[in-house]
């Protein structure tokens, strides 16, 4: 490890760190996330899952930054892929405990307590395994189109807000990589339990653990591009 990653890995360290021994901050995270949960939603993406991406390209190429990456661009589509994000936990994490309960389970909105459970592990990985299926596939492809596009405009600003390609740059879209690695190997390998841990944690802390679960999508998407490239 380098010394850039020494200073890097310990500033991350010492920002979540100020969480754990500052409970006046948590606790501030807490009413603003409960009172402005989507707003929060689009800042907790934007920060850590570009601060992924930025991890992922030093992992790439041996660089945190390169030009025309576009941190600014990226940060952006992931805050608002953050609020997508959101709102799928919303809809997801409320729809899946009432087929269940159609299905004939009972307390299926058991995911909304505080205690652990066999049970509640079912109705998590439930609720997982159909976001997982339904709405990731589909915010992995929007992604990778937005990504895109910042790449054909140099990682510009200005560049960023002109029309999207989406003809063009589904063409250029290596399927084979993200069918059998994104779709197939990490969807199911990881995301899902990865989501599941997710929904076992109380509701205020789900979109947090999902922004810092961007950190490792940031490395996924780097792998990505390096078998894209072989």
């Amino acid at each position: 490890m380098k010394k850039k990653d020494a200073i890097f890995f310990i500033f991350l360290t010492l920002f979540f760190s100020l969480f754990y021994f500052i409970p006046s901050l948590l606790d501030f995270y807490k009413k603003i996330n409960s009172e402005h949960g989507m707003i929060l939603s689009f800042v907790k993406f934007a920060i850590l899952a570009t601060l992924g991406e930025i991890i992922g390209l030093r992992v790439s190429i041996g660089n945190y930054y390169k030009k025309g990456f576009g941190i600014i661009p990226r940060a952006i589509v992931w805050g608002f892929l953050g609020l997508l994000i959101n709102s799928a936990f919303i809809i997801f994490s409320t729809g899946v405990p009432n087929l269940l309960k159609y299905l004939g389970f009972s307390n299926s909105d058991i995911v909304s307590t505080n205690d652990f459970s066999l049970y509640k592990l079912f109705v998590a990985f439930s609720i997982s395994l159909f976001m997982n299926t339904i709405f990731a596939p589909i915010m992995m492809t929007i992604h990778k189109i937005t990504d895109r596009h910042i790449e054909m405009g140099s990682g510009k600003i200005l560049n960023f807000f002109k029309p999207i390609k989406f003809g063009e740059i589904l063409k250029t879209i290596n399927w084979d990589v993200m069918y059998y690695f994104v779709f197939k190997k990490t969807i199911p390998l990881f995301w899902i339990p990865a989501h599941t841990i997710t929904f076992i944690l109380p509701a205020e802390y789900r979109v947090l653990f999902a922004a810092i679960l961007g950190i490792l999508l940031g490395v996924i998407l780097a792998f990505a591009s390096q078998m894209r490239k072989n």
